[in-house]
């Protein structure tokens, strides 16, 4: 049988090497890619790189040429920092809506490509606790609402598809080291210094185990292997806990003892970061579980399996 291809968007970021990691290092029955904008991984992963530029479509003709249509992509590329959204709305409109991705998949007459995209839970306003994914949307930044965009155009332009809205990703470092900060490795670095910190304690998310949202993008794309049925398909993708900054940290101090009072609760109006932050985006991920069958990571579990990646 002719091998599916899988091609992921943005493969040298955090969520992307994860993939390539778990697909490369595993017996899969996929012939794999992935795409870069500033340049590739420096670890080697079994998958082919290719050069593409989101905002102009530059380096789709190439992935045609030598890698054919994909039977499924993942589309990780985004400009995520809320703050640099807010600096360049033009540029995070047009990253982050996949107008390009989507017109070069309706080229194709042959194959029914399923578009497994991440966005955000940015998208909610943050008034109230587990938002479900038909509560009522509303952005109140630039990167909320450019995510939104997209997955608007995908619904009004896809026929098959799953739009993954993401919360906060924490786990281990990617084997070609990122140079942005990462949640769990800056708390634990500031922690490590034996001195009072603040942490926000009143904006909540649903932080998710990063191998979790590798785990959900493989039952995804191994059941659209296996039966082939069209998608049109909303998640809230979260972990099971709903947490403040100040809740990760102690959390993370208890798994390795550090000293919880050096926490210093604070309110995250009391730091202008340049970009307003919905006050609580925890998500009701209840959908997930039983669509998927899925048991999702605790908090507390998943900082015990990154730890000791940390050195």
């Amino acid at each position: 049988m002719k091998k599916k291809k899988l091609l992921i968007i943005g493969g040298s970021g955090y969520l992307g090497q994860h993939l390539l990691q778990q697909y490369s290092s595993s017996s899969s029955d996929l012939d794999l890619a992935f795409t870069y904008h500033h340049s590739p991984p420096t670890h080697l992963y079994n998958a082919i790189p290719f050069h593409l530029d989101l905002q102009t479509g530059h380096g789709f003709h190439s992935i045609s040429l030598n890698f054919g249509q994909p039977d499924i992509v993942v589309n990780c590329a985004a400009l995520s920092v809320p703050r640099d959204c807010e600096i360049n709305p033009t540029l995070a409109m047009s990253l982050n809506v996949p107008s390009t991705l989507v017109k070069w998949l309706s080229t194709s007459t042959t194959t029914n490509t399923l578009l497994i995209h991440l966005s955000t839970d940015q998208v909610y306003q943050g008034t109230k606790s587990f938002y479900k994914e038909d509560d009522e949307t509303h952005p109140i930044n630039v990167y909320g609402n450019s995510k939104l965009a997209a997955e608007k155009y995908i619904f009004q332009n896809c026929s098959n598809f799953v739009i993954l809205r993401s919360s906060i990703i924490f786990g281990p470092q990617t084997m070609s080291p990122l140079s942005k900060s990462l949640p769990l490795q800056w708390m634990d670095s500031v922690l490590a210094k034996g001195q009072e910190a603040p942490f926000f304690d009143d904006e909540f998310r649903s932080p998710v185990y990063v191998k979790d949202v590798v785990n959900i993008i493989h039952i995804l794309a191994h059941t659209w292997i296996s039966d082939g049925k069209t998608n049109q398909l909303l998640l809230n993708v979260g972990g099971p806990n709903r947490l403040s900054r100040a809740q990760m940290a102690e959390t993370l101090a208890r798994v390795r003892g550090y000293d919880t009072s050096l926490i210093k609760p604070v309110s995250a109006s009391s730091i202008d970061r340049g970009v307003k932050s919905p006050a609580d985006i925890s998500m009701d991920i209840s959908k997930l579980i039983e669509t998927l069958d899925f048991t999702p990571t605790s908090f507390e579990d998943g900082v015990k399996l990154t730890i000791d990646t940390i050195k």
